[in-house]
């Protein structure tokens, strides 16, 4: 059956436009929120969400102060752009639906899962961390700072190998270029509110409290939220699974066919009666 895709945009309690894209699936009941990283946007999921269409409907966004959505300046909270969320599915109408995020997008699923638990039907953990550190809010705040200076131009190579792996940067020059455009085009207010959102957040509270099903993904060369990452989120909530794929730190972009298939696994977890 043929996937619909419609454009659209609402607008949150407080003012900010959230631009956003929803793919209409067959008629079954399963539905999949896909959140971006840092100072992307909704893009990154593109060939995941083609591959998920089939199976599920599929909602992605542009978080606040990113991409086409409103750039208003911070401070931004993971909780915040939880709560973003929650209303962009009222808006479209979900009760509950899987919610997967990669690296920021990861942290404001579980952001998601820690204040609306009843709405999360699962929980993708994709290339992230439930907390960065202790030196985290300077060294945030630090780049944050560099990226004001010097431009977002200074910092592109150092965040497309972060990105991507050697061999995904000689195979598709036009993937990588496509999210560097992305990149640059950020406002450089709004990516300073978000790397110092990054810094400060510490969801590792609500960890324990998770009862969804939750998948733990990581590439194995990611070195923005490492291996050791995914394994310490992957220990802290328990029943949780944890993949690690052979790829960077966007996966979804880099390795999409596993991102799609580790989905698939967590919508049966979910939804065992309509696999």
């Amino acid at each position: 059956m043929p996937v619909t895709a419609v454009e659209s945009r609402f607008t949150t309690a407080d003012g900010c436009g959230i631009s956003y894209t929803l793919r209409a699936a067959s008629e079954g009941p399963s539905r999949i929120v896909l959140i971006h990283s840092l100072a992307l946007d909704r893009a990154i999921w593109d060939s995941v969400a083609e591959r998920l269409a089939d199976r599920a409907a599929v909602l992605t966004y542009d978080a606040r102060g990113h991409g086409r959505s409103s750039r208003v300046y911070g401070p931004f909270s993971m909780q915040q752009f939880a709560r973003d969320l929650a209303e962009l599915m009222d808006h479209v109408g979900w009760p509950s639906a899987i919610v997967a995020g990669c690296s920021m997008g990861g942290g404001v699923a579980q952001a998601f899962g820690g204040l609306f638990p009843q709405r999360a039907a699962g929980l993708g953990l994709i290339d992230t961390t439930a907390w960065y550190g202790v030196d985290a809010p300077v060294q945030w705040r630090e780049r944050a700072a560099r990226a004001k200076a010097n431009g977002l131009g200074e910092m592109a190579d150092f965040q497309i190998a972060r990105w991507f792996s050697d061999g995904f940067r000689a195979e598709r020059p036009d993937l990588v270029s496509a999210a560097t455009r992305v990149f640059l085009a950020s406002d450089l207010e709004c990516y300073g509110a978000a790397c110092e959102m990054l810094g400060d957040a510490d969801l590792r509270p609500y960890l324990q409290d998770f009862r969804m099903p939750v998948a733990v993904v990581v590439g194995d060369e990611d070195s923005a939220t490492p291996l050791a990452a995914a394994r310490q989120l992957h220990e802290a909530i328990g029943g949780s699974t944890l993949t690690i794929l052979k790829g960077q730190h966007l996966t979804p972009i880099e390795c999409p066919d596993q991102i799609a298939g580790a989905l698939f696994t967590l919508l049966e977890r979910a939804n065992p009666e309509n696999p």
